[in-house]
């Protein structure tokens, strides 16, 4: 079964001195959140970024993606801890994402579970979605 999910922005004025709100999400996980030029490019200040909200959606997609595979093969992880940090330069867009993550999975050596988070960076949907990006690392170790 296909799933649909749809956010909305309100933007007023220019890029530079306007400021948006990207509206309350449907599924009521989160409030609308401020979102600036300068909270992009330059500092937050209480103020969020589509980058974040990428790096968000796939430090989860990556989880899940490498929770699946783990169970797959019989080994399951107990905790999975994911961060992804993105890289945007005014003019270029996003020039990196760097995924990190550490596991506690029983009965996992280091060499497998870096073989699970390989294959769970490259078949993670949002991963492949971010296909068009110039550099996606991976820091992966147990904990």
């Amino acid at each position: 079964m296909a799933t649909d999910r749809t956010m909305s922005t309100t933007w007023n004025g220019t890029l530079m001195d306007g400021a948006g709100t990207i509206h309350e999400a449907g599924s009521g996980a989160f409030g609308a959140l401020p979102v600036s030029w300068a909270s992009r490019a330059e500092a937050p200040n209480g103020k969020t970024s589509p980058e974040e909200l990428i790096a968000a959606a796939h430090s989860a997609c990556f989880s899940m993606a490498l929770a699946h595979g783990l169970a797959q093969a019989g080994t399951p992880a107990d905790q999975l801890d994911t961060s992804a940090t993105v890289t945007f330069v005014p003019g270029e867009g996003i020039t990196k994402i760097a995924l990190t993550v550490r596991g506690t999975v029983p009965g996992v050596d280091e060499d497998a579970f870096v073989a699970a988070a390989e294959g769970a960076k490259v078949g993670c949907p949002v991963s492949k979605a971010l296909a068009g990006v110039p550099e996606i690392t991976l820091d992966a170790a147990l904990a």
